[in-house]
């Protein structure tokens, strides 16, 4: 079918405005990051302090010298902290306009070719990084970790500015090796697990930083911090994994079928299919060894920043540098 230009041009109109906005929405938490970290935490020690006082039976002294026994409340200093969180917010509502550009990117470019969209490394990278900001999106519902987010959006804008420079490709039909509906059910499972092992993977870094932090205070003592306890961390990694380890385990089965049905063999050590096993071997390490070792440490952060390290070296370097059944990737 003939590809509708005007469609794909909405796309990448589309596409292009929700990484600015990302980029925006990442300076904003960057700001609430460095300027409203301090006050949180100040507030959060006066508070602790004042439920220690008045659960022990101690009053609470008052301005004019008698004594209240209700927690008085505390305001950040010099307001900064305030100021900070109503930027992060801000930052929060530009992600989720970006989240909406962005989906719409998607479903205007599969519109525009009559098929999914994720026929190659550029509009795979799209979908990737989407799902890994709709994932993100969810988890700071979940928990405390609003200011972090610019952390979780720079691999994201990187990915995105990259996909729609060095791998951009024109809106086209897909070759015919790839006009099966193995496409829908596979990428689309590898897309979702890929996309949201992006988000323990810097969840594991950060912990490294903060579990750091914890035994010895010199270390990243302006960093360390202004990050969330170590156990919100690795809860929030630990989780994301357990979802997505059966999804990419999924496409990894449905990749083995489609290989068979295309080439006559369910493996053949193809370089994406080698890495993406190697990926899979580390996750599977990270959730045996939490469920059988108890590890829930600095072991199990390393083995998940592994696999982050695969995940993101599986989706550029096996289809830039080598050559493989795989390299469909359109440069």
């Amino acid at each position: 079918m003939p590809v509708n230009e005007t469609l794909s041009q909405y796309s990448d109109y589309s596409f292009t405005t929700a990484t600015a906005i990302y980029v925006l929405a990442l300076i904003f938490f960057l700001v609430e990051q460095s300027f409203g970290a301090k006050g949180r935490m100040a507030a959060e020690r006066a508070k602790s302090r004042t439920r220690e006082l008045v659960g022990a039976g101690a009053p609470v002294s008052t301005e004019d010298g008698g004594s209240d026994d209700r927690p008085t409340p505390v305001v950040p200093e010099n307001g900064r902290g305030g100021r900070a969180e109503r930027i992060g917010r801000m930052g929060a509502a530009l992600t989720v306009l970006g989240a909406l550009l962005h989906l719409s990117a998607l479903v205007l470019r599969g519109l525009a070719t009559s098929r999914v969209p994720w026929g190659n490394m550029y509009e795979y990278i799209m979908a990737v990084t989407f799902i890994a900001v709709a994932t993100w999106l969810i988890v700071i519902k979940k928990f405390p970790v609003r200011h972090l987010s610019g952390f979780m959006l720079l691999p994201v804008v990187i990915l995105m500015f990259v996909g729609g420079t060095m791998l951009y490709a024109v809106a086209a039909p897909v070759m015919p090796a790839l006009q099966s509906y193995w496409m829908v059910i596979h990428v689309s499972a590898a897309i979702i697990g890929s996309g949201v092992f992006l988000v323990p993977g810097v969840a594991s870094v950060l912990y490294l930083f903060r579990s750091a932090h914890e035994r010895d205070p010199a270390k990243f003592a302006k960093f360390g911090p202004r990050l969330p306890a170590a156990e919100i961390l690795d809860r929030i990694a630990y989780r994301a994994t357990v979802f997505a380890f059966p999804v990419f385990t999924f496409g990894v089965l449905c990749g083995a079928v489609w290989a068979e049905a295309a080439w006559g063999r369910f493996w053949g050590w193809d370089p994406k299919e080698t890495v993406a096993f190697v990926a899979w071997v580390v996750y599977a390490a990270y959730l045996h060894s939490r469920a059988t070792a108890g590890w829930r440490g600095n072991r199990a952060a390393i083995i998940n920043t592994i696999g982050f390290a695969m995940t993101v070296f599986n989706l550029f370097f096996v289809n830039l540098v080598t050559a493989g059944l795989h390299s469909y990737a359109g440069v």
